[in-house]
């Protein structure tokens, strides 16, 4: 219920901004986990950006909070541990290395796979983070290890 007496529609509250921390708290380590909404999340401070996504990775749920944030073509990504995907922070794309096989002087250039990784708005308010979940209507890779019986902290109900 809410203060005014009236009950809150339960999509509505599962897309509110949630607080996970403290700015200089994240500036310090670069990164923090939080859960917002029964959704586990993983927030990085990256050149003067916060950036959120699922905590597990959409290949195989490997813990993206273990991973290093490198440079892709330009992109800060962060590299799983378990199996090395990179995921550019700013839209969840899972990049890759392609050549062209029909021509043997090519180099690999950098090719994305399309949004893999739901990455969700954070926002800082007199010192304070806060995450949203993305209300993207789009399918998203990362979405089949951030519910049900992968998520490592399982819900009370």
């Amino acid at each position: 219920m809410d203060p005014d007496g009236s009950e809150q529609d339960p999509e509505t509250k599962k897309y509110s901004s949630v607080c996970v921390g403290r700015e200089e708290d994240i500036k310090k380590s670069e990164r923090m986990t939080a859960v917002v909404h029964d959704r586990e999340v993983v927030i990085f401070y990256h050149r003067g950006e916060y950036h959120a996504m699922d905590i597990r990775c959409y290949h195989s749920g490997g813990p993206l909070h273990l991973g290093e944030i490198e440079e892709f073509d330009g992109r800060p990504c962060i590299v799983c541990p378990w199996h090395k995907y990179k995921i550019t922070l700013a839209t969840g794309e899972g990049l890759y290395q392609s050549i062209n096989p029909k021509d043997p002087s090519a180099k690999p250039k950098w090719c994305s796979k399309g949004i893999k990784q739901r990455i969700h708005p954070v926002t800082v308010d007199n010192g304070n983070i806060y995450v949203t979940l993305s209300n993207e209507p789009f399918k998203c890779d990362s979405d089949f290890y951030a519910t049900g019986i992968f998520k490592v902290i399982q819900s009370s109900s």
